[in-house]
């Protein structure tokens, strides 16, 4: 969850593509260069290595040209052999 922010934050959307799971990821992403992402809240995370799903609840917070803003999300990943891929995100 961290990197994919860190992604976020610096633009890379390779990066963001590359760790969405193959099953619902976009066939192409463009990130918007007047949002700036600046902070992340990880509010609550299930799932540990030896599982292969996991859930992580979080706050992200963003300036853009109309001001401060935040996204409340709780995304689900599944993990395929070593990685954690998202997944979606859910209610």
């Amino acid at each position: 969850m961290r990197s994919r922010f860190s992604a976020y934050a610096v633009g890379d959307a390779a990066y963001v593509l590359r760790t969405w799971h193959p099953r619902t990821r976009p066939a192409e992403l463009d990130l918007d260069d007047d949002v700036r992402w600046y902070r992340l809240d990880v509010l609550a995370a299930a799932g540990t290595s030896r599982d292969v799903r996991g859930q992580v609840e979080f706050v992200a917070y963003y300036r853009s040209p109309d001001g401060p803003g935040h996204q409340r999300e709780r995304s689900r990943f599944v993990r395929e052999g070593d990685r954690w891929f998202y997944l979606d995100a859910v209610g």
